[in-house]
């Protein structure tokens, strides 16, 4: 297995495994909800506005498969989440057929490494309390609680933030 960089032609497989590991969300959300997301994770503009926009690993298996895949957004790209100074994590997905091989946290670990490349100052991410395994994984690797964010989904999310 290996990890390296994205690029568009890792498109249709991104979106693939994002459906795919996604949608074992679909049971804690409301049906509103869950068609909100599902239509986020269907378009294909998600991906290529991050793709184009950040830097992208993307892991893949001995068969060129890719299993896991996440963005690092340069700072000077704010949103309603982030501000101007932070570059930012975006939509950390492994696969479930690979629990507890590390690659949501190698991936993590790739992005604050690019960042530390970059000269960046912060990283942030935001992560819900649909997802605890990965809150643990961001708290081991040292981000903290900035704040509580506006419920997304129905959810409880929060912002945190690494300083490098």
């Amino acid at each position: 297995m290996s990890i390296r960089q994205g690029d568009i032609q890792d498109l249709k497989q991104i979106k693939e495994l994002a459906i795919s590991e996604w949608t074992q969300f679909k049971s804690e959300l409301t049906h509103e909800n869950w068609e909100k997301l599902y239509n986020t994770l269907t378009n294909e503009k998600t991906y290529t506005d991050l793709i184009l926009q950040s830097d992208s690993f993307v892991y893949e298996n001995d068969r060129n498969e890719i299993i896991g895949f996440g963005f690092l957004v340069p700072s000077g790209n704010p949103t309603e989440i982030y501000n101007d100074q932070q570059s930012y994590i975006r939509f950390v997905t492994a696969s479930k057929k690979y629990s507890g091989q590390k690659i949501g946290q190698t991936i993590t670990e790739k992005c604050i490494e690019k960042a530390k490349e970059k000269g960046e100052k912060f990283v942030a991410l935001h992560t819900s309390e649909m997802m605890n395994a990965a809150r643990h994984i961001y708290e081991k690797l040292g981000f903290k609680i900035i704040k509580e964010l506006e419920p997304r989904f129905g959810k409880i999310y929060w912002l945190y933030e690494i300083e490098l």
